[in-house]
């Protein structure tokens, strides 16, 4: 093996085990603070360690009275998964109904608490539309009723299925939750408030 092709391979081989531990900490992150509803990390390499930028609803129960939740976790992310140096910062995420991911976690949590399904969906769609999302859909999976596994779709407003518009404008997450009866799947679709190619109109020239 020549030494470039050991360099690609050394190269290609740390960014496999990158994008492991970025996988392996947006779990443990997701697992630990879904109270705090927790949406995603990013991770920057800097010259004074690893900047850890935390986007969740509730960036308070994050940070902990004083900053002791923070100083825990950075200590938990250096010795547990090897990040070198972590500097935590938490961002808020503004409009939590407009995003995907929270509103699918907020049912997920709904339905751990035993509420019915339909209700935590048409709640959860109120709540969308309320803050101002254009349209939003709703699938709720699993054993509903019977012991069948089935799915359940809620929709409102206008929202993209398919192209180029669905995956600039249309927000997604899907979440699952392991209930009694067995694993639930949440999928949520969000069209945010927002000015899309089709909504311009060409004025006709005025004489």
């Amino acid at each position: 093996m020549s030494f470039g092709l050991e360099k690609k391979v050394d190269v290609e081989k740390r960014f496999i085990i990158r994008g492991l531990r970025r996988m392996e900490i947006n779990e443990y992150l997701r697992r630990v603070l879904s109270r705090a509803g927790y949406v995603k990390v990013d991770l920057m390499r800097t010259p004074l360690g690893t900047r850890v930028v935390i986007h969740a609803e509730r960036p308070f129960m994050v940070i902990g009275r004083r900053g002791s939740n923070v100083k825990q976790l950075a200590k938990i992310l250096q010795s547990k998964f090897g990040l070198d140096n972590p500097q935590i910062e938490v961002i808020e995420i503004p409009s939590p109904y407009l995003n995907a991911k929270i509103v699918a976690y907020h049912i997920a949590n709904a339905l751990a608490r035993g509420v019915k399904f339909r209700r935590a969906a048409f709640i959860a769609l109120r709540r969308i539309m309320e803050a101002g999302a254009r349209g939003a859909e709703i699938v709720i999976s699993g054993k509903l009723t019977s012991e069948r596994a089935r799915y359940e779709k809620y929709s409102r407003g206008v929202i993209y299925k398919v192209g180029q518009l669905r995956k600039v404008y249309v927000d997604e997450a899907v979440v699952e939750v392991l209930l009694k009866p067995g694993m639930y799947g949440i999928e949520v679709r969000i069209m945010p408030p927002v000015e899309t190619p089709e909504d311009i109109k060409i004025k006709e020239p005025t004489e």
